[in-house]
């Protein structure tokens, strides 16, 4: 009765150690053993595996992406158009012996205060480069800043024990207390783009105008030009014609010519004061017929 008294807590404790001794690392972690603060086994792969209980504690680390939103730091491009960043980081832990050793025991949270000073550090430097300004930021260019950040970082995370895969600009804003003199500065900017828009914009309706003007007179000068010969030729047409008439019958070309001379001359309430022999009135005489006045009343009659 007595040795079963004492066997039992001794399988106990005998149980208890073997499960101490006992750890899994499963396939998203990976750790370390430690003994009396040194690293006497790092395990990389996923399983079972033993330590020494009491003596030795096993510190298990993540295998998995781990991700890292930095705080809002300011940064002033080269035209002096300071700007506030937030970045955002993808890194792993790559090596844990080093990771151990450069964090200590602060762990993840320690790791994630030294890498955004490295993001900080190199987005300050990256952005704040002699030709990178704030539009270069804002524009297309910012995908190749963000790939010399994600390079630049890389290179020093790599003392941590981790590798950064990407970094990324979430937010590029203004500071608060630039707001004002910024739109100020755009508004004027702005002002000054549509005033030279306004400028060049007469320059050209004046151009414009001014050709029009002169293909007017241009227009109209060929125009008279043309009205002028078409003019000339229709006189001398009409010469022409005349000089057959006159041709043909001399006294019959009198006698029309002096009823058109009459149909103008002797309009509606026409008054005249000439000499019953002039020569205008031969016809109404009839000396002009041959003798006989025919536009005269017959006094038979």
């Amino acid at each position: 009765m007595r040795r079963i008294t004492f066997l039992i807590p001794a399988v106990v404790v005998v149980f208890g150690l073997l499960s101490s001794a006992i750890f899994v690392v499963d396939e998203r972690e990976r750790a370390l053993v430690l003994q009396f603060g040194q690293i006497r086994q790092v395990i990389n792969e996923p399983g079972l595996n033993f330590r020494i209980p009491i003596i030795q504690e096993v510190i298990y680390y993540e295998d998995r992406i781990l991700s890292l939103d930095t705080a809002a730091t300011e940064v002033t491009p080269s035209d002096d158009r300071r700007l506030v960043v937030d970045a955002f980081a993808r890194y792993r832990i790559t090596d844990t012996r080093v990771f151990n050793e450069r964090v200590g025991s602060g762990g993840i949270r320690r790791a994630d205060d030294l890498i955004e000073d490295i993001l900080n550090d190199r987005i300050r430097a990256v952005l704040g480069a002699d030709g990178v300004t704030s539009n270069t930021i804002l524009s297309e260019e910012r995908a190749r800043l963000m790939t010399q950040i994600t390079a630049q970082a890389r290179a020093r995370a790599a003392s941590l024990g981790v590798q950064i895969l990407d970094v990324r600009l979430k937010q590029t804003n203004l500071p608060a207390q630039n707001l004002d003199a910024t739109f100020a500065r755009m508004r004027a900017e702005r002002e000054r783009e549509a005033a030279d828009e306004i400028a060049r914009g007469e320059e050209a309706a004046q151009r414009i105008r001014a050709t029009a003007d002169r293909t007017v007179v241009e227009l109209v000068s060929d125009a008279r030009r043309e009205a002028e010969i078409t003019r000339g030729e229709a006189d001398a047409e009409r010469t022409r014609i005349f000089a057959e008439a006159f041709g043909q019958d001399t006294e019959f070309f009198d006698f029309t010519r002096s009823l058109t001379a009459y149909e103008r001359a002797l309009g509606a309430n026409s008054s005249f004061v000439i000499s019953p022999d002039s020569e205008f009135f031969e016809y109404f005489d009839g000396s002009a017929l041959g003798g006989g006045n025919s536009l005269s009343p017959d006094p038979a009659e």
